[in-house]
This record gives structure tokens, sequence and C-alpha cells, in this order.
């Protein structure tokens, strides 16, 4: 599989790569021992990064990947992210990204992860009141330690990420970036380019609606993400999936998986663009990697874009209670 860096100074990693959200169950029921059965798929694809953040399964998905890591011994590289804290008692999220609590963060994850370093850490949403400047300082100190080999940011403003990136080199900002939601394409598609940063772009295939099974909203579990997001409300489902139904037809004509060719497509926007499917099926995740492989000309890009009507998607990304720390523009 193709390689793209991750920030000016690597690690290179496999253009298509892996978020681990779905080890969880957070997208439908999972078992531990099909996470890893998942897991060794990917490595067998040619998949060199996995994705996970310290608050997908309250540590659920670390403690598989270091399971992973230590009864196989794969040549992969992790990234996780912290910064958002839970109070199980009250049910209460809030974003912390203090010095101490990302410290914190960073020794419990290399806990769960059974590794010395992580290679690379991404403040997963961004404390308004705190300034960007004393948070990527904090974590240039702990880059120096030997405890993250390379800082990231999640969710945030091209403003956020340049002011970021005068403090401490920054290696690269995940964000939400599919043909449903393209608003990475305002400003921060050049602005990773310009300097130098990777985007790494999750739910490319916008939530499973631009695979060849889309979800259905009634079957969705309590614990499904996409339960309270608006654009699976029964107002707006409806309107997107006849889009992307527009979307299956294409794909079909075209001889593709519609994974295939949505991950193609958010590979062919910018070279500097790494995808991160999550899936708890060995079969999805290889139609994704297909997409690594799919060569699109123009013409196939006028295509797809021509698909969708202009007022695609309906709905808002987040609900209100989903959209915690997250800077808009990204």
């Amino acid at each position: 599989m193709e390689e793209r860096w991750l920030g000016t100074l690597g690690p290179r990693v496999s253009c298509v790569s892996l978020g681990c959200l779905n080890l969880t169950g957070a997208y439908g029921p999972t078992s531990e021992d099909e996470a890893l059965g998942l897991l060794d798929k990917a490595v067998e694809l040619g998949v060199t990064h996995l994705v996970t953040a310290d608050i997908y399964g309250m540590g659920i998905s670390e403690e598989i990947i270091g399971k992973f890591l230590k009864t196989r011994r794969p040549r992969v590289s992790v990234a996780t992210k912290g910064g958002i804290r839970f109070m199980r008692a009250t049910g209460q999220r809030y974003v912390d990204n203090s010095p101490a609590y990302l410290q914190q963060a960073i020794d419990n994850s290399l806990r769960r992860l059974g590794v010395e370093r992580i290679d690379l850490f991404y403040v997963h949403r961004r404390e308004a009141s705190r300034p960007i400047e004393e948070v990527v300082g904090a974590l240039a100190d702990l880059k120096r330690s030997g405890k993250i080999g390379a800082i990231g940011l999640s969710e945030i403003s091209a403003e956020t990420l340049r002011r970021a990136h005068r403090v401490d080199r920054i290696a690269a900002v995940e964000s939400e970036y599919s043909l449903w939601t393209r608003i990475a394409e305002r400003e921060m598609l050049k602005t990773t380019a310009e300097l130098g940063v990777a985007f790494v772009a999750f739910s490319p295939l916008a939530r499973g609606m631009l695979t060849s099974s889309p979800p259905n909203p009634a079957s969705f579990s309590n614990r499904d993400f996409r339960k309270r997001n608006p654009r699976f409300s029964p107002e707006n489902y409806p309107k997107n999936l006849a889009a992307v139904s527009r979307f299956h037809e294409l794909a079909s004509e075209m001889g593709q998986d519609p994974a295939t060719l949505a991950i193609a497509w958010v590979l062919k926007q910018a070279r500097n663009v790494v995808a991160i499917p999550g899936t708890r099926q060995p079969e999805h995740l290889a139609a994704c990697v297909e997409g690594s492989s799919l060569r699109l000309t123009d013409d196939d890009l006028q295509k797809i874009s021509a698909v969708f009507p202009e007022e695609f998607p309906w709905g808002a990304r987040y609900a209100e209670t989903q959209g915690l720390g997250v800077e808009e523009l990204a």
C-alpha cells in the first residue's frame, strides 16, 4: 500500500490506516476476539498505523491494541488522543488541556498500550480558554522526554494550527472529511499542505453511509453515536439516504464498491491526506484498502461530485452534546 508522511519528519504510514473506535462496540456489538481478528486482518492488508483515544470505551480500545502489540508484535505505529475527561459519577464530559492532565493522560495511555513511547499523541479537543501555545509547549516537553514521538491536534481551526505550529512542529491534524463533510476544504487542507502537516481524515465513509450497506437508524442501540446525530434524524435521514443512493448507483456503474470509491476520493484530494476508516468487519476494511490503489481521473471526480445535490448533507455534523470542544472551519 502507498505510504504517506505524518508531518515532514515522519513516520511514513499506510495511506489507509485504521480508526479504532469501533473496537469498543460504539457502532455495534463486537468482542475482544473479533477486535483482535480485525487488527490481524489490517496488518495483513498492509495497514501500518492505528489511531485510537483514551476515551474510546474508556480505555478499552487502547487495552485491546496493547494486547495486540504484545502478542503479535506487528510493525505498526500507534496514535492516541487525550484531553477529554469523563466523570463517571455524573456522566459529565469536559475538555481539560492542562499540562498536568495531559501528562496524566499520556502516562495512562502508555500503561494501557504497554509501550514506552506513543508515536503520535493528539489533543483530542481544544480547551477554548487555555492558550494553545501553553498546551503545545507542555507536549513539546513530553516529546523531549521521550514519552511521545510527535504532536497532533484534533478538530481545530486553521488559525489554531498556525499558532500551535509556531511553538513546536505539529505532525498531524485529525478532522472529519468525506463526501458528506467537506468543511476542511475551506482552509484546513491548504493550511496543512503549506505547513507540512498531515491531514488525517476520520469518518471518510460518512459514518457508514458511503458503504455498500448504509445503516438503518431504527437499528441503532443507545450506545450508537449516530442515534442522536442530526444527520440520522427522522427528518434528515431519508433525504441523505436518497442522495447517497445516487452515489451507490455511480459506484456500481464504475464497477467499484462504494467504500472503495469513497476512500479513493478522499485520498485524491491532497498528497498529505491519510484516511482512517473505522469498521468491525474485515471484508469492509478490505474494501477500504482497495481505495488506496484506485486511481481516479478528473472526469471521475466530476461525476462523483455531480451526484450530490447542493444542499447535501442535511443536518448538523454533531448534536449539541456531541460537539464538545470542536472548533469549526476545521
